[in-house]
């Protein structure tokens, strides 16, 4: 499996070590653990935003009429979107 070496300040690394012993884990399970939840975070929130966008421009007319102050000058005929 590959792997990754990472740095961390003695401050840091007495925290880590610290926060494994009350755990009752390894500091390698700890920065692992750590590490897939913020890549579990980051890819909901990707989702999310992507979701967020498809709604957005699906109900964009809807949008317009509600916010029409919100809606950019228009030159010429239609809506800019």
């Amino acid at each position: 499996m590959p792997a990754l070496n990472v740095e961390f300040s003695d401050r840091e690394l007495e925290d880590l070590r610290q926060i494994a012993k009350e755990r009752g884990t390894s500091m390698k399970a700890l920065v692992r653990e750590a590490a897939a939840a913020d890549i579990a975070r980051h890819r909901a929130l990707q989702e999310g935003a992507e979701a967020f966008r498809r709604f957005f421009a699906s109900h964009a007319d809807q949008f317009a009429a509600a916010f029409p102050e919100d809606e950019p000058a228009v030159k010429g005929e239609g809506r800019v979107v």
